[in-house]
This record gives C-alpha cells, structure tokens and sequence, in this order.
C-alpha cells in the first residue's frame, strides 16, 4: 500500500466502463430520495429514538434529532458537491482516495464497511424483534430464537437478508421497485403514528422538557459499566458519568446520529444512477428533507403520549411499547405490522451500499480484485453473496445495542473525512465542473468536521475502544491486500490524471 497514492478524477470516472467490473446505469433521483427515506425511516424511528428518550434526553430527544439532522444536513452538502464531481460507487472511500490519498481512502473504506455492515445486521436483529412482538401482540406462539444450550441463534435476520441478498443479485433496479413500495408504504404507517399519536399526548409528559442531569447508574455495582458507557469527552475530563441535562441532549444527538444514515449510502449507489450529476445531489438532498420532518414530529408524539421515565423501566423502548402502555393495544399491532414491512426495506439499501463500497475497494486492487466482477445482469454476484451470508451470521449471534453504536462512529468519522476533502478538493482541482457547490468553503467544511468530532466523542468509552480495535484489525489486512495486489507507482507520485483505462488495469496487474 503506498500511503500518499491518489487517483485522479479522470481515471476513477474511466474505471466505471471497465468490461466486466462495470455497474448498470438505471436509477432516478426519485429511486435515490426513496433509498434514503427507505434506509433510515425504520432504524430511528421505530427504535433508536425511543431509547435515547428513555436513557440520555428525556422530552429534549426533539432538539437531539434536530442537532444530528443539523449536522447530517451539513454533511450532505459536503456528498452532494463529490457526488455531483465523482458519481462512481464508493462514496466516501472514493472522495478521499481523489483528493487525501490511499492510506486514508483505505482507513475510510473499512469505516464505511463497518458502518454498513454493523447497521444492516442492527437492522436485520430488529426486523426479528418486531417481528416476534407482532406474532405475541396476535397472539401467535412463535419465536424465531433458536437456544442452542446456552447460545441464542436468531432465524429471522437470516430470512430477510437472504431474500434481498437474492434480488439484489438479480438486478437493482428490481430491487429499487420492491424498495420504493415498500418505502410508501412505511410513511403511510409514519403518518398514521402521527395522527394517532396526538390523541394520547399529555402536555405534563413534556415537563421537565429538559430533565435535570442525574448520575448514571452502574449496572454491576463497581461503577465500572457506568464509566465505559459515559460519553468520551467526559471520561476524558474526569467527570463524573450522567445522564440527562444538556450532555443527555448531545449524547442522544450522536446516539441518534444512526438515524440519519441514509444518505451516505444512498451516496454508493451514483455509478447506477441517471445522469448522476444532477440526479445524485437532488435525490439525497429531497431524501434527507423528508427524514427530518418525520423524524422530528414522531419524536414530538412519543415523548407527549408516554413520560420518559416510564419509558425508562421497559427492557425494550420503542414506539410499539409506548402505544401499548397508553393502551392502544390496537394500534400498536398495526405498529408492529408496518415496521416488520418496512425495516425491511433498510435491509436491502445497507446491503447495496455496503457491495458496493467493497466493490470499489475491490476494483482499486485494496481487497482482492476478483470480488468487483459483475454478471449478466450489471451486479457483483458473488461479492453480494458474500455480504449477504456475514451480515446474516452478525445479525443472527451478535447483541444489537453493542452494534448501534459502532454504527454511528464508522459513520460520523466518514462524514468527517468527506468534509476535510471538500476544501482539499477547491484547492487542487479548481477546473472540475461542480454543478453542486457548497458555500462558506473552507470554514464551512471545517465547520462541519468539527461538528461531526464533537458528537464522535460524546459516544461512549466503550464504543471507542471497539473501535480503535476495528482499525488495528485492518492493519495486518492492509498488508495482506497490498501484497496480493502489488502497485509500482512512487511513494510521493500521483497517477497521471489523463492515463487511460488500460494503462491503470496494467499498472493494478504489475
């Protein structure tokens, strides 16, 4: 691996129509906005937002989404303006290996394939969880846990990946159509929470709307879980861990940040897109629109309808429980049904997105090159199959609160890494056309990496060591890969911006 390598503009778009490793150009920015909505309506919503309610900002989880969607939002623009330069699959690992070069391309690579990878088996785990609490709310005696002495094996997150594993091989664009209906409907059923939902709030749940900040409690007596799961910065200046107060607020911000995950990945799929250029920053600019509206007023409803600290006492918070506790018991099985359908839906957009990062990282020669090989109908089939079989097995045997997290730091240390190239980018390639540019560049970028830093260390201690583990683990990979795919180029050198396709294939073959 030759750490200051970078790969111009010109031979990454030329890299697109290489036979056999090229992807099918047939998506909208409407399947796009879709994919967002698709990928992040579901995980947040339906889960996510009623634990950081319960467990870091009470009422003020309202102004906790609002912090992370402020955030997102400035991230996207950051996508919006690569996306619209560099439609080519990868996404961010792309941006960076363009601008800040291959070492860090690789670092945000394996961010982006453990972001991917971790939120689709999060996913995955929860479409199982609901779907068993929508068979107990009918009154069905099944569980699909299977106990292996002292084991626990989980059956339905094998199902649901298997089967969009299965039309996602058979073509995207399939996979978008079944995808976008099963989208609609989920903001139908959104909507009808909403609605429902305003009929059961009580002004007196919203009060304190802020709670006051109180010590966390140790789950073992020693103190010493209350520590590994207190925000960094907190551990880090000898605070003593709490919950609540205005660091609840934050800390909900990041834990809540998975909520907006959408859009990155939405980001993977430009070299499948239609005229990409203009369709890419439209599509996830729409998409993440309507994810903050969503997101903001289902937070508003389940705060009103049930008091945080109750929500506290339950194993297990969601928006299916809230409406249980108000009595709804009726609404909340038609809850139920409409997030076993629709979590579905994140399922096959993170199975994308993560293919397709692997893809690109395989295509470059930084994983084995034989993964980026398409079939007759324009997909990596093997490489889908491969994702499809390791997020099953995560899903299936891991536990998902130690998931959710790890999610959220492999995200916000891309989006960090995207909005430190942005300026890079300005400087060393003036002359590419932009039909998307954001403003205030440099400060802005700046700005928005900042932010994302701060919400990266008010995630928890614990979540931080797993992650530097995560990375230590993609050393020994690192010169793994680059011995299997040697690069003759010098240490300081650029590949020249006008090579051609085959001169690069032959140089990646050397």
């Amino acid at each position: 691996m030759n750490v200051f390598r970078k790969k111009s503009v010109e031979q990454t778009l030329a890299e697109t129509g290489e036979s056999g490793h090229a992807l099918k150009r047939d998506l909208t920015w409407w399947d796009l906005a879709i994919m967002g909505v698709a990928v992040a309506v579901g995980a947040g919503i339906f889960s996510i937002g009623a634990q950081a309610a319960a467990f870091h900002a009470g009422p003020a989880v309202v102004l906790s989404f609002l912090i992370a969607g402020v955030v997102c939002g400035a991230a996207v623009m950051c996508y919006a303006e690569f996306a619209s330069m560099i439609p080519v699959a990868g996404s961010a690992y792309t941006f960076t290996y363009t601008t800040v070069g291959e070492i860090v391309a690789w670092v945000i690579g394996w961010d982006l394939i453990l972001e991917m990878l971790m939120a689709g088996s999060v996913v995955s785990k929860y479409w199982g969880v609901y779907l068993n609490q929508f068979f107990e709310l009918i009154g069905w005696n099944i569980n699909t846990n299977i106990a292996i002495g002292s084991f626990n094996f989980d059956l339905a997150p094998v199902i649901i990946v298997a089967f969009f594993t299965a039309l996602l091989v058979m073509g995207t664009k399939i996979g978008a159509r079944v995808d976008g209906a099963l989208t609609i409907l989920k903001i139908a059923i959104v909507v009808f929470i909403v609605v429902v939902g305003f009929f059961y709030i009580k002004a007196e749940n919203f009060t304190p709307f802020i709670p006051p900040s109180e010590p966390a409690a140790s789950t073992d007596g020693s103190g010493v879980s209350a520590v590994m799961e207190q925000p960094l910065w907190q551990w880090a200046t000898g605070m003593a861990p709490s919950i609540y107060g205005v660091t609840g607020i934050i800390s909900g911000a990041a834990l809540v940040f998975f909520a907006f995950l959408g859009f990155d990945v939405v980001a993977t799929a430009s070299e499948e897109t239609i005229n990409p250029k203009k369709n890419v920053p439209l599509g996830i600019g729409v998409g993440l629109g309507l994810i903050i509206v969503l997101y903001t007023l289902v937070a508003i409803v389940t705060t009103g309808m049930v008091s945080y600290k109750d929500l506290a006492k339950q194993s297990d918070p969601s928006l299916a429980v809230a409406f249980k506790m108000v009595g709804a018991d009726w609404a909340a099985k038609i809850i139920s049904l409409g997030i076993v359908i629709g979590m579905a839906t994140v399922v096959m957009v993170l199975l994308l997105g993560l293919t397709r990062v692997v893809f690109a990282m395989s295509r470059d020669g930084l994983l084995p090159r034989g993964l980026s090989h398409t079939g007759k109908h324009g997909t990596p089939v093997r490489l889908q199959i491969i994702v499809g079989v390791v997020m099953a097995l995560i899903a299936a045997c891991c536990n998902v609160g130690i998931l959710s997290d790890m999610v959220n730091i492999g995200t916000l240390s891309a989006f960090t890494l995207v909005a430190i190239s942005i300026p890079i980018m300005r400087k060393k390639r003036p002359d590419l056309e932009r039909s998307f540019k954001i403003p205030g560049n440099p400060w802005v970028p700046i700005l928005i990496a900042l932010a994302n830093l701060w919400l990266m260390v008010n995630l928890s201690v614990l979540t931080w060591i797993r992650f530097v583990v995560w990375l230590i683990v993609a050393s020994p990979s690192t010169s793994a890969m680059a011995t299997v795919m040697p690069v003759s180029v010098p240490a300081n050198s650029k590949l020249p911006r006008k090579s051609n396709l085959e001169q690069y294939t032959l140089l990646l073959r050397r």
